[in-house]
C-alpha cells in the first residue's frame, strides 16, 4: 500500500517547531506492516493544496496533519475539497463534536470555531475528544480521487489518539498486508552498523523473505526486521546470540526504562555519583515513571571539594592522581554506595571539553566506576573509556555507557 504523509505548518519549516509527526506515524505504520513511501512538509496556505494534488496521483492513502484549526491559515479542509472537486458544507456530526468539546470545558465557543464544523461532502467525521478540531476521513473513490485521505489535527496528543482510534482500523481494512507480517525492532548499544554488516548481515539476509535494516543513533543501534513472525524471531535470536552484552530490548522501550525494570525485577536499588555528566544519568533514570522504587540518590559532585564532602573521596587521591582517574572513580562509586545504602552505585569522572585536556588526560577521557553489594561484600571496579565527540555528545555517550553497565550487571546477577 502506497502511503504518503503530509505535515503542514510554516513553523516546521522555520525551525521553531520540531517535526515529530513524521517519525511517529512512520513507526505506527511499520507496526501494521506498512510504510511511508514519501514524507512532505509544507507551509500553511496554498502549498497544502499543491502537495495534495501531487500525492493523490501516486498514493493509495494520504495522511495529512495540521491545518484543521479555526484561524485563517488553517486551510487543509478547503484544500481537500478543492482538489477533489466536492463541496465543503457544515456537517451536523462535526458541529456536535466542536460544541461538545467546549461544553466539556465549560467555555463558550467563538464564532471562528464554526469553521471546524466544515466537512467535504461524502467524507466521514473523525471524533476528537481531546481538542476542538474533528478529523476527516475521505474514503477512496470520493470525488476525483481513488485515494483514501486522512486529515488529523496538529497537536501531538490529539493526533496520536485519533490515529489509534480512527486511522489504524481503517488502514487495516484497506490494506492487503498478509496476516502475521510485521516489524521487530531490536535495540543494541556498543555495537555499530559496520560490525553487523561484517559479522551478521549475510546470515540475516540468508533468512528468505526477511527484510533487514539498521538505524544508528549516538550510542545505540536499532536492528529492523520485517517479515513473518517466525522469520522475525529467527533473525532476532541470531542477533541477540551474536551480541548478548550489547542487547537492550526488542520491544521499543528506552534504555533507561529497561534499566529501571531490570532493577525492579531483581529487587535492587541504584545511586549515581556524577562529575562530567552533571546529573544526566540521574535525569535519564528519573524520566521513567516508577523509578523511585529503585533510584534513591543522585550526587552531582562537579567540584573536587564536592567529591570530598559529599562522597568521602580522599584529598590525597585527588592530589596524587587527579579527579579524572581510576582511583577517584572507584572512591566516588564506593562513597555513593556507602552513603546511600543502595545495592549498586555508579560514578563518572572525565574531561568533557573542549578545554581542560592534557597530554595524559585528553578531552574525551572518562572513567566509569561501579560499586556493588554482593553476598555481604562490597566490590568496586572502574574502566576507562574515550569519547572525543564534543561536550554534549560526550555526556550522552557516557550516560549511555553507564546505563548499559548497570543493565548488564543486573542481568548477570539475575542469572546467578
Amino acid at each position: 500500500m502506497r502511503i504518503e504523509v503530509i505535515n503542514t505548518g510554516s513553523e516546521l519549516l522555520l525551525g521553531s517547531t520540531l517535526n515529530t509527526h513524521g517519525a511517529w506515524l512512520g513507526q505506527q505504520l511499520m507496526n501494521l506492516g506498512l510504510r511511508v513511501q514519501r514524507l512532505t512538509v509544507v507551509p500553511d496556505g496554498d502549498a497544502i493544496r499543491d502537495a495534495l494534488d501531487e500525492s493523490l496521483k501516486t498514493s493509495d492513502a494520504v495522511i495529512v496533519t495540521g491545518g484543521l484549526g479555526p484561524t485563517s491559515d488553517d486551510v487543509t479542509r478547503e484544500a481537500v475539497a478543492e482538489v477533489l472537486g466536492v463541496e465543503l458544507i457544515e456537517d451536523e456530526h462535526a458541529l456536535r463534536c466542536v460544541v461538545g468539546f467546549f461544553d466539556r470545558l465549560g467555555k463558550d465557543m467563538t464564532p471562528s470555531n464554526m469553521k471546524q464544523a466544515l466537512n467535504p461532502v461524502g467524507a466521514d467525521v473523525l471524533p476528537n475528544p481531546h481538542g476542538s478540531a474533528p478529523g476527516v476521513y475521505v474514503p477512496p473513490r470520493l470525488g476525483s480521487s481513488s485515494c483514501a485521505i486522512f486529515l488529523l489535527p496538529g497537536p501531538p496528543h490529539e493526533m496520536h489518539a485519533m490515529y489509534d482510534a480512527e486511522v489504524a482500523p481503517r488502514l487495516k481494512a484497506l490494506t492487503d498486508v498478509p496476516e502475521g507480517d510485521g516489524v521487530k525492532m531490536l535495540k543494541f548499544s556498543g555495537v555499530g552498523e559496520s560490525r553487523f554488516q561484517d559479522e551478521l548481515d549475510t546470515a540475516l539476509h540468508g533468512i528468505g523473505g526477511l527484510e533487514v535494516g539498521y538505524c544508528a543513533r549516538p550510542g545505540e543501534l536499532d536492528l529492523r526486521l520485517i517479515g513473518s513472525e517466525e522469520k522475525r524471531e529467527r533473525g532476532g535470536a541470531m542477533a541477540v546470540d551474536a551480541y548478548p552484552e550489547a542487547f537492550i530490548n526488542a520491544d521499543g522501550r528506552s534504555l533507561e526504562q529497561t534499566v529501571v525494570e531490570a532493577l525492579e525485577f531483581g529487587g535492587l536499588t541504584l545511586a549515581s555519583a556524577e562529575s562530567c555528566t552533571g546529573g544526566m544519568i540521574a535525569s535519564r533514570i528519573t524520566d521513567v515513571s516508577g523509578s523511585s522504587k529503585v533510584f534513591t540518590h543522585g550526587y552531582v559532585t562537579y567540584a573536587d571539594d564536592a567529591k570530598v564532602v559529599m562522597l568521602g573521596v580522599a584529598e590525597d587521591s585527588l592530589g596524587r592522581y587527579g579527579a579524572v582517574s581510576e582511583e577517584v572513580a572507584r572512591e566516588m562509586a564506593r562513597g555513593a554506595l556507602e552513603r546511600s545504602g543502595v545495592d549498586i552505585a555508579v560514578s563518572v569522572t572525565g574531561v568533557a571539553g573542549p578545554g581542560g585536556g592534557s597530554a595524559d588526560k585528553p578531552v574525551g577521557l572518562v572513567w566509569l566506576g561501579m560499586s556493588v553489594r554482593e553476598d555481604g561484600e562490597v566490590k568496586t571496579f572502574a574502566e576507562k573509556r574515550f569519547y572525543p565527540n564534543g561536550r554534549v555528545l560526550f555526556k550522552q555517550l557516557v550516560s549511555q555507557a553507564v546505563l548499559m553497565k548497570v543493565l548488564r550487571y543486573t542481568r548477570e546477577r539475575a542469572c546467578k
